[in-house]
């Protein structure tokens, strides 16, 4: 007996979205079905490529199939995605631009911004439009993390206007405030400068379409914090925090900054970085040089996700001194806790997207 296509959409419909928790059919996941003979092709339509269970909705969707339809057919299951787009907060928007990700720490010297480099490079390593904008005023290092030290930013007419071009480097969109100053010169920024030299890298610039733009913060949550995140449209906030007590009480307080009414932007979860530390001939062993799961308790006490615990390894610091962020290093721990954060950066966000629309069709 011939499979039909609707044999195939019904039994797609025993497969849920565990994030979403709505089956692909009622979430308009599953596209471009096509049957010849026993082969059953189709396209799942994931809500971004960095989601961390597609394996899992892949062989899912496989099972339900040969469960299902028929135990002899062969489903071929091709896995794509159209990142979900955030409604962006704010008076302006940035076209094209669908989920902007602010990375943030309530103080410095807590790896913000290589969490910033690594998250960016982590996305795209998943087939990801990702853009990144270096906004910390006070120490802008993307340049050097990107090897772009000597790289400026090219003017281009779009639409009869002139824009800057960001700076591509690993396959991220790069716009950096190091890139218009002196690296040995310090600026004293004030507020109301600043504020402007910010909102020209995001709203004077090119970005294009991408489905991703992380911001690198400056530390702390002072005046320019306050005057950034209420120009710029983000979408939601990362919270960079090490395990000791005094890093957490800072990382409250970011939290505190992104809750305040004014600004109103959801905080996506906790990084708990320089977790652990594993020396090299010890590959196995594990030393909490500055205390155990402060991060994740924090996390827990807020009830946000724990998003990742990164371990200090000598290999980050001399990735990003490099050029080279460690996300792109294949096959080590560090490469792999990175883009493990990533992907649950990327499943948050996809969760919180889809929050509204279920709002509006209850409605």
């Amino acid at each position: 007996m011939a499979i039909t296509k609707e044999q195939v959409i019904d039994a797609l419909r025993n497969v849920d979205d565990p994030d979403l928790n709505k089956d692909l059919v009622t979430l308009n996941m599953i596209k471009d079905v096509e049957i010849n003979g026993k082969e059953v092709k189709f396209t799942v339509v994931l809500t971004t490529p960095a989601c961390p269970l597609k394996d899992m909705i892949k062989k899912a969707c496989e099972n339900a199939i040969i469960y299902y339809v028929d135990k002899e057919a062969t489903p071929v299951v091709n896995m794509t995605a159209n990142v979900t787009a955030s409604k962006q907060s704010g008076e302006e928007k940035l076209e094209g631009v669908r989920n902007i990700i602010a990375v943030a720490s309530g103080k410095g010297g807590v790896g913000k911004s290589t969490v910033a480099a690594n998250l960016a490079v982590g996305l795209a390593m998943q087939g990801a439009k990702v853009g990144l904008v270096d906004a910390d005023i006070y120490g802008p290092s993307m340049p050097i993390m990107f090897d772009v030290v000597h790289d400026k930013p090219r003017t281009r007419m779009v639409n009869g206007e002139s824009k800057m071009g960001p700076i591509e480097s690993h396959g991220i969109k790069l716009l950096s405030i190091g890139f218009f100053a002196d690296p040995a010169q310090a600026i004293p920024w004030r507020g109301p400068m600043a504020s402007k030299a910010l909102r020209q890298l995001f709203f004077d610039a090119d970005w294009g379409e991408l489905d991703y733009m992380i911001i690198d913060l400056p530390p702390g949550t002072g005046d320019i914090h306050l005057t950034l995140v209420s120009a710029v449209p983000l979408s939601a906030a990362v919270i960079v925090t090490t395990p000791q007590a005094v890093a957490l009480a800072d990382a409250q307080k970011g939290v505190n900054m992104f809750e305040m009414p004014q600004i109103n932007v959801p905080v996506l979860g906790i990084v708990e970085n320089m977790s652990y530390f594993t020396p090299e001939e010890l590959p196995d062993n594990k030393y909490y040089i500055f205390g155990k799961d402060g991060g994740k308790n924090l996390a827990e006490k807020l009830g946000v996700p724990l998003l990742g615990q990164i371990p200090i390894v000598q290999s980050i610091r001399e990735a990003g001194d490099i050029g080279r962020p460690a996300a792109l290093q294949k096959g080590t721990e560090t490469g792999l806790a990175f883009r493990d954060m990533a992907q649950s950066v990327a499943q948050q966000m996809a969760i919180m997207n889809a929050k509204p629309a279920e709002s509006i069709e209850t409605e």
